[in-house]
């Protein structure tokens, strides 16, 4: 990379909106020691979401990517890794530069997406070691969790795109028996093995964070 080039890709990564940082988690990468790093904005809607402050694309409350950077290099050598969190990361154009950038500390990079816009996600696939994805619900149902028509569609796009990459990861569904009953967790399980995922984990509803009264009843 040239000069020039470094110098954008640094001017760009600086631009991502980070409206949280988790400055030690040994649960957001399994077995790994992490700083977790939470991208502001999602275009989802999700009733049982647990960050709600996340899903708007901007808030006056975000942690300038500077502060970021100092922190993540007085943890050389201490931490294993550094995930990108949400909201939903590949919302952001910045998000491959600011990839780079930790990448460039000498951290292992691990990702959290649900998979909204596929052509990003394909373009930071190379660009991590291990990604946990979401899958909401059997894809024709999607809109009755994210509340999004068209939603579905690209969550299976993603998916594909991970399980073509051959990237470590863990495909995991949130489960509330409100949103998802046997039913439906049958349907979604049975699309999965078509796919021929490997592994499929049920994560429980937390309230903890969620604004949804219906769920939380």
């Amino acid at each position: 990379m040239s000069v020039g080039s470094s110098a954008k890709s640094r001017q760009r990564s600086a631009e991502l909106r980070v409206g949280g940082l988790t400055k030690i988690s040994t649960c957001d990468w399994p077995g790994e020691l992490v700083a977790t790093i939470f991208c502001q904005g999602c275009p989802w809607d999700c009733g049982y979401c647990h960050n709600p402050h996340l899903i708007p694309p901007t808030s006056e409350d975000t942690i300038p990517w500077s502060e970021v950077m100092d922190f993540l290099a007085s943890r050389r050598g201490l931490l294993d890794g550094v995930v990108f969190s949400g909201g939903e990361p590949t919302l952001q154009a910045a998000l491959p530069d600011a990839i780079r950038a930790v990448r460039g500390l000498g951290f292992r990079i691990g990702l959290h997406s649900a998979g909204p816009y596929p052509g990003r996600l394909a373009q930071v696939l190379p660009l991590i070691d291990w990604i946990g994805f979401d899958v909401k619900a059997a894809f024709a149902e999607y809109q009755r969790v994210t509340g999004v028509a068209g939603s579905g569609a690209k969550g299976r796009a993603s998916l594909l795109k991970v399980l073509a990459s051959g990237i470590a990861c863990d495909i995991r569904t949130t489960v509330h028996d409100l949103l998802l009953d046997e039913m439906a967790l049958a349907r979604l399980t049975t699309e999965l093995e078509t796919l021929g995922v490997p592994a499929h984990r049920l994560q429980p509803f937390r309230a903890t964070g969620c604004t949804n009264p219906a769920l939380l009843a």
